[in-house]
């Protein structure tokens, strides 16, 4: 059997994957570490494995890398890292956010550990990326830095006690109405990150006049303004769309921390950048929790070493485009899956994440030719998976029956979606926009 198709099958039964074509063989010589390996770790690895970043150590160079060598194989082959969870075997492929490995990239790391880790030439090397200093925030390279930095009361959690949760008032300090094209949202401290389970933001303002043009949606919650997890990054809006801030606007905090046997103090950050002033978007983008449980979400009902499955469905009252999938669970959490059943009946299946990981609560933002156009009377139907069995390692204890609740060792189901709503025209308009940039590309090739 070929080295190949030997990496083949062990990705595929560590992972979990349906390959459906071979794995590339990558080149014919010796895999060194300058030549091919560098050039992956600097777009995969590198902006959270570098000095003062979230990852728990640094690989960036040879000389750092080596000794996690046998580390990185297990974590690569097991689809552990880097933290990329959708099934890539079905449903809509293309996301901005992309962090995950290629197949190719996958076979070019494993060989080069299965053959004793090279270094290779140094003259090799890619020219080394340039990374700021610190903790920073994610768009600023893009975008420069935030326009509004929120910042929550400082919470101390003591080291042992129940689950908290923190729900203060911050004043945003708008004076007049701004459009938003991009958050970020994190705790203030390194090792806030340990303690906060969830962190929520949400917006209480004046929604009884709104701004022409901002397609408002009766029956949405215009409050849910960003919500950040455990390995959450931030959301940009696409061209033409935003978030609205009004004046005299408040922040109202859902910061959830649990004890981990240290005290620690911390507060949750809210960047905002803002479109300049005088741009008002076309549409309005508004963020959607939707329940996985059908009925009150305290029917969730999970018995000792089952695996369960339950379901959701959301209907559209008004066409819309699908920005993003974000499946939010606990430890038991498995798998989650979002359709989409069209008024005629069709069925569509959006994305599935067959491999869920509570420390990595990853939010996949659809490209933009992909992102899911939607008509009025869509049912969203959202499927999740519970493995409570001892087959699962981050199962706390296979011997509880486990239902509905907000601590860590509860459970519950429901996803973080961005949805932005469209009059009919509009949508109409930007299925034909849609179809047009197909025809091109058809053209071109």
């Amino acid at each position: 059997m070929s080295f190949s198709r030997s990496i083949k099958i062990l990705i595929a039964s560590a992972a979990g994957l349906a390959f459906t074509h071979d794995v590339p063989t990558v080149l014919a010589q010796t895999v060194t570490y300058s030549r091919h390996v560098a050039p992956i770790f600097q777009e995969k690895c590198e902006s959270c494995h570098r000095e003062g970043a979230m990852g728990p150590m640094s690989l960036v160079g040879y000389d750092e890398v080596r000794p996690w060598a046998r580390a990185i194989n297990r974590v690569v082959l097991s689809g552990e890292m880097p933290p990329w969870h959708i099934d890539k075997s079905v449903g809509i492929q293309d996301f901005s956010n992309d962090r995950s490995m290629t197949d190719t990239q996958i076979e070019t790391v494993l060989r080069w550990v299965a053959e004793g880790a090279p270094r290779g030439n140094p003259e090799d090397m890619p020219a080394p990326r340039t990374w700021s200093k610190g903790d920073v925030w994610l768009f600023a390279e893009s975008l420069g830095p935030p326009d509004l930095v929120i910042t929550s009361p400082v919470y101390t959690m003591p080291t042992s006690g129940a689950d908290v949760w923190y729900r203060p008032i911050t004043e945003t300090g708008i004076t007049r109405e701004r459009w938003v094209r991009a958050i970020e949202i994190r705790p203030s401290t390194r090792s806030g990150r340990r303690i906060t389970h969830h962190a929520i933001a949400k917006l209480q303002q004046d929604e009884a006049t709104p701004t022409q043009r901002t397609n408002s949606i009766e029956g949405v919650d215009a409050g849910l303004f960003m919500e950040w997890a455990v390995g959450k990054q931030g959301e940009m809006m696409r061209a033409d769309t935003g978030k609205l801030m009004r004046p005299d606007s408040q922040i109202l905090w859902d910061i959830h921390h649990h004890a981990v046997g240290e005290e620690i103090e911390t507060a949750i950050e809210l960047a905002i950048y803002f479109y300049p002033d005088g741009v008002v978007p076309r549409f309005r983008q508004h963020l959607g929790l939707f329940n996985v449980i059908s009925g009150d979400p305290r029917n969730l009902d999970i018995p000792p070493r089952t695996i369960t499955r339950n379901q959701g469905h959301h209907v559209m009252q008004r066409a819309g485009r699908i920005e993003n999938f974000q499946p939010h669970m606990h430890l038991r959490g498995k798998a989650m899956s979002m359709e989409a059943i069209l008024p005629d009946g069709t069925v569509r299946l959006l994305s599935h994440v067959n491999n869920f990981q509570f420390n990595w609560h990853n939010n996949y933002i659809y490209a933009d030719h992909v992102a899911p156009l939607l008509p009025a009377g869509t049912t969203l139907r959202f499927t999740a998976w519970h493995d409570n069995t001892v087959a699962n390692r981050d199962n706390p204890d296979a011997d509880q029956w486990v239902g509905w609740g907000d601590r860590t060792i509860d459970e519950m189901a429901h996803a973080w979606v961005n949805i932005t709503y469209m009059k009919d025209e509009d949508y109409q308009a930007a299925i034909a926009e849609r179809s047009r940039g197909r025809s091109l590309e058809t053209l071109q090739e």
